[in-house]
């Protein structure tokens, strides 16, 4: 970097559909670089393919990087910025560098490219091997590698960091550059994220877009921080981030070159420590979408929650994992019975339950019952009455929710079950 100078990088999407992970994560990597110099992180929506562009891909690329938290220091749509264009295609055809037949053609000087990528050190191209190529349908209608090279110029972009899938791109941009006398911006290209079977990542590997993570209960945090190590390597064990922190350690020089392996189970265990260290009010407030209407407070909602949160691995599965609070359980008989126990001690071990809560307060139940021996043949069949499940939280902190009434009421429908 030349010293003195302003780092400023874009983020491209073109609002043919909605932002998917390698976008978003390309948008990441700009946005971290630009943060950790102080520099701008510029939104470019190249918008100028009139049949495929639409504003509701443009709107979800929007609301998407909002989500993530990757605010845009300056937006600009490329729809809007046509005669910027046609006055740089005049200066190419005017000059003899371009030519028209039915569209507009750069004539290829026909010279060996060489630019140093900041990831993957020296490359070179020989552009003779793909000869005079398109540059526009018409002084209205520019085609990608025109328009990138004129906004790059004009945005007075200084790093241009894309997917390695733009690296053939380069050799005609920088032809246009040094054409049009311009200045060349850096090149940093990112590798491609892969399925687990290496294959180019697909929706078949689970990979959707941002937008339907969101839907699924991921939290934002989970995302930058899964997204950050597809390809980024921080060069210690951790692997929990803040995007606070993200800017601080980032570099480009820890990008490796190697395709980055996408793996779904990783993504839900970082969202599950991301959820696991949220404060259970504004985790509350979160999962509210994901559960039914009651006459729960929220400080009892708070407590479901709080109950539920080391098991979540994702918003969307607060339902499941909470129903039992919000409607009577549904659950076999066999269900109740603790090691050995025949059905008649099933039974007494019931009754007893019953008759104990119906003098005492719920603490006061909870410390009987947890200074009686064997007290395994009462907990199971009580925590089986109040969930209908054999793995829950614990039946005191369920039956301080439900309250003794309902509590009762699962004891007695726990009996008629085994009836």
């Amino acid at each position: 970097m030349t010293k003195g100078s302003k780092i400023r990088v874009r983020f491209a999407p073109s609002p043919t559909g909605p932002l998917h992970i390698g976008a978003a994560r390309t948008a990441l990597f700009n946005y971290l670089f630009a943060k950790k110099h102080k520099g701008d992180f510029i939104l470019r929506i190249e918008d100028t393919d009139k049949k495929r562009s639409k504003k509701e891909y443009e709107e979800n690329i929007l609301n998407s990087l909002e989500w993530l938290g990757l605010k845009a220091d300056e937006i600009y749509k490329q729809s809007q910025r046509i005669k910027i264009y046609a006055k740089y295609l005049k200066k190419l055809l005017d000059s003899g560098q371009a030519y028209k037949k039915d569209i507009i053609w750069f004539k290829n000087p026909n010279k060996n490219i060489v630019f140093y990528d900041l990831i993957r050190g020296r490359v070179e191209f020989e552009s003779a091997l793909f000869g005079d190529f398109s540059i526009a349908k018409s002084l209205e209608q520019p085609l990608y590698n025109f328009a990138a090279v004129v906004d790059d110029y004009e945005m007075k972009i200084s790093h241009v960091i894309r997917g390695e899938d733009h690296i053939s791109n380069t050799p005609k941009q920088i032809l246009i550059y040094k054409a049009l006398g311009l200045k060349i911006p850096k090149f940093a290209h990112l590798p491609l994220i892969l399925g687990p079977d290496k294959s180019k990542l697909s929706k078949r590997h689970g990979a959707v877009s941002v937008g339907d993570y969101k839907k699924q209960g991921y939290l934002p945090e989970a995302m930058i921080n899964f997204m950050v190590l597809l390809g980024w390597n921080p060069g210690t064990d951790k692997e929990i981030f803040s995007l606070k922190q993200l800017i601080k350690e980032f570099s480009l020089g820890k990008i490796q070159k190697s395709g980055a392996i996408f793996n779904i189970d990783k993504l839900d265990w970082f969202n599950a420590q991301h959820i696991c260290q949220m404060p259970a009010g504004e985790l509350t407030n979160l999962c509210t979408t994901y559960l039914p209407k009651s006459k729960y407070s929220q400080k009892d909602l708070q407590k479901i929650i709080k109950l539920e949160q080391e098991r979540m691995k994702k918003l969307s599965e607060v339902g499941e994992l909470t129903e039992f609070f919000f409607k009577e359980p549904r659950y076999k008989a066999s269900m109740l019975k603790w090691q050995n126990m025949k059905k008649k001690e099933i039974l007494d071990s019931l009754n007893k339950l019953e008759q104990m809560l119906s003098k005492l307060k719920i603490g006061d139940f909870k410390k009987q019952l947890l200074n009686m021996k064997d007290r395994g043949r009462l907990l199971w069949p009580l925590r089986v009455a109040l969930t209908g499940r054999e793995k829950s939280p614990g039946p005191f902190e369920i039956a301080e929710i439900l309250g003794k009434e309902k509590v009762l009421e699962r004891i007695k429908h726990a009996k008629k079950l085994l009836r």
